[in-house]
């Protein structure tokens, strides 16, 4: 079943071949690890997602976690398979290890995960949030809040959460309601309602460690006004804290994973513990939101490799039709993957995932970068910059590979009798969640390319130009790449500067998604250009990285001259319509 899930050649490409992880594994930083045992880890990985999470995706699907009034039931394969994840030390990954963790780089940590996320994305994301939630309290934590909370998480005794979004506020963090109530030695009294929590409530952990946006008395309106606090579902001397489910959401996809709306202080207040400073709460959660945003894309492109493998197998496989050229009937059948629209999907598939791969590993290698490299101040530049692309580029056309994969399967893949079809569905959450394509395009577009004069794109421009200049240099086909990548980015750079002559955020922003699906485009096709120039051995994995390029350089690259032609023109198109008219 593993061959259904990622492409162990494909990363194994991306991680010795391209990224030369190895170099790092080699380093001062990394004395007790090397290759070798950065093999074992990632066959660990895999053994354990194929065996234990992918066997049990389709029963998350049909059997939804339940409610009995009391507590909330998770399905019985779901347990001992998280248990075996935490077991083999794998809640610790790139954690230090005085909570317990493996001190793994980013880059190995990411593709560890990503196995996760193909086999079962709603049972990986137990343990995805309490990652991020450690991540987040190893930053900004008190020694000792980080010595009660994280080694439990780390262990997988305990469960994280993320609680921002409010019924009545959804993504606008500024309108949050939640408050806190500072109370005499040092904890704080919370109340309020939080919706849409992923592992908001379960029987699966021994605790639930809840992060809470909240607002304490006095704070100043809008986003600088928010706290974040520990809410547990139980204090630390086992007594239950005032936290209760108010009820289960119903999602389309991701159906193991419950979703909550949670109640906090109904009665006598829930317990909590700020962490660091009262209305910085926000910049400590974008710590976790940052990384959840680069996890989510990855598990886009996760969720996609896996409905293209499915796809690929079938369309080999499914004998049906003849050639258009045939002249008899009789002629025996031929497999679909003859046909030359099945091409079409199979290849575009194929760039998507393999080029989304290759965007969510070299956030990881930035990571490392920013730890350990040379330069971690164009690392962290560079990061800022992609993590809007990360998350939404995979979210957006990885989703069209599963697309694909439904679309080749035929009426098959419409039907319940294929994972084709709940990979759609699983994967259709991850333009959503973490911050919508609409919200990312705002970051990109309205933060990211403006702050610090402009300093994070000027960063990535020199890395992309770097990469041209290498491309000509090889000739042949690669610099034919190369000369079709050099003048988008101009145009790029051309059209940001354009958008925001006038310093107008209203008009500049009003087309930020096409900005986003464009510059995701073009940083996509400077990283299939980066990996064309590595793949230059023989045989046919090596021959279809090459062919997937040219795909992405012909048929993908030339989109985003009308996007940046639409982005140019200005023609405020959704500025002044009167809402009548729909």
């Amino acid at each position: 079943m593993s061959e259904h899930l990622l492409s162990r050649r494909d990363v194994d490409f991306c991680l010795f071949e391209w990224l030369d992880t190895e170099r790092l594994l080699e380093s001062e930083a990394y004395p007790d690890l090397d290759r070798a045992t950065a093999t074992e880890i990632l066959d660990l990985a895999q053994r354990i997602a194929t065996d234990l999470f992918a066997t049990h995706n389709h029963r998350n699907d049909a059997e939804e976690p339940t409610f009995d009034g009391t507590t909330v039931h998770v399905h019985d394969d779901v347990a001992p398979a998280l248990a075996a994840y935490y077991e083999a030390g794998l809640g610790g990954l790139s954690k230090p290890s005085e909570v317990g963790g493996m001190e793994l780089p980013a880059t190995i940590s990411q593709a560890v995960g990503m196995w996760f996320s193909a086999a079962n994305a709603a049972t990986s994301g137990y343990s995805f949030l309490t990652h991020a939630n450690a991540n987040l309290l190893l930053a900004h934590a008190t020694p000792e809040q980080i010595a009660t909370w994280v080694p439990p998480m780390v262990e997988g005794r305990y469960f994280g959460t993320m609680c921002l979004s409010e019924p009545h506020a959804g993504s606008s963090l500024s309108d949050i309601t939640t408050t806190a109530e500072p109370q005499p030695g040092g904890t704080y009294l919370v109340r309020g309602n939080k919706m849409w929590i992923s592992g908001g409530d379960h029987d699966l952990s021994e605790n639930i460690v809840h992060l809470v946006l909240a607002r304490v008395p006095g704070a100043p309106p809008g986003v600088k006004g928010i706290s974040l606090l520990i809410v547990p579902k139980y204090l630390p001397d086992g007594t239950p804290n005032d936290v209760s489910l108010a009820g289960l959401n119903h999602k389309m996809g991701q159906r193991g994973l419950t979703n909550c709306l949670l109640n906090f202080g109904e009665n006598e207040g829930s317990v909590g513990y700020l962490v660091g400073e009262e209305n910085r709460g926000l910049s400590y959660m974008f710590h976790m939101m940052n990384e959840a945003r680069i996890a989510v894309g990855s598990g886009a492109v996760a969720q996609g490799y896996a409905g293209y493998l499915h796809a690929l197998e079938y369309a080999r496989t499914r004998p049906q039709g003849r050639p258009v050229d045939a002249k008899d009937p009789l002629a025996p059948m031929v497999p679909i993957i003859d046909h030359a629209d099945i091409r079409r999907m199979l290849l575009a598939s194929k760039a998507y995932v393999e080029g989304g791969l290759a965007l969510t590993l070299y956030c990881g290698m930035l990571v490392d970068e920013l730890e350990h490299g040379d330069d971690p101040h164009t690392a962290e530049q560079l990061l800022e910059f992609l993590t809007p692309i990360a998350k939404s580029w995979p979210s957006q056309w990885c989703l069209v590979a599963n697309d694909h994969a439904i679309q080749i399967h035929g009426g098959y893949g419409y039907t319940r009798d294929y994972p084709v079809e709940q990979l759609w569905r699983d994967n259709r959450l991850n333009s959503i969640h973490e911050g919508t394509h609409g919200i990312q395009a705002l970051d990109l577009l309205g933060r990211k390319v403006t702050m610090n004069g402009g300093s994070a794109l000027m960063a990535l421009a020199q890395r992309v130009q770097t990469t041209i200049e290498r491309g000509i240099a090889q000739g042949g086909v690669t610099a034919a790449h190369a000369e079709a990548l050099a003048p988008r980015l101009q145009r790029m750079l051309e059209v940001t500067a354009m958008l925001w002559a006038e310093r107008n955020p209203r008009t500049a922003l009003a087309d930020a998604t096409a900005y986003l699906e464009a510059a995701g485009h073009v940083v996509v096709a400077w990283l299939w250009l980066d990996m064309e120039m590595a793949a230059t051995g023989d045989g046919d994995f090596y021959a279809g990285k090459r062919m997937a390029a040219e795909y992405f350089f012909t048929r993908e690259l030339p989109k985003v001259d009308a996007m940046f032609d639409v982005l140019a023109a200005q023609d405020g198109l959704y500025l002044e319509l009167n809402d009548a008219i729909f």
